[in-house]
């Protein structure tokens, strides 16, 4: 019963966890080798509501031991979050794959 509800917490993503704080978005989780860190850059007002029209993607490391920037494996700027979370979506699942 606690299995499910730790699973049920946040929102999930092809299988893996996104955290979002401020204008980071972070996906995947700490205990694997990798995470993706995506941060919108710009945004625009459609109606109501912030679109983002800029969003840089990192594929990071999570050893805490190394520097921030050596933790960078692949970067890349989307025009649009939809981009960036497909691209980060592929970009984790193969390095979790060891691809």
């Amino acid at each position: 019963m606690a299995e499910n509800k730790a699973k049920s917490e946040g929102l999930i993503y092809k299988g893996h966890p996104l955290r979002r704080v401020d204008n980071l978005i972070y996906y995947g989780t700490m205990a694997e080798k990798y995470i993706i860190m995506m941060q919108v850059l710009s945004t625009k007002k459609e109606q109501d509501l912030d679109v983002a029209t800029k969003v840089s993607v990192q594929l990071q490391l999570t050893d805490p031991d190394l520097k921030s920037r050596d933790r960078v494996v692949k970067k890349s700027e989307k025009d649009s979050l939809y981009a960036a979370m497909d691209i980060a979506a592929i970009w984790l699942d193969r390095a979790l794959a060891g691809k």
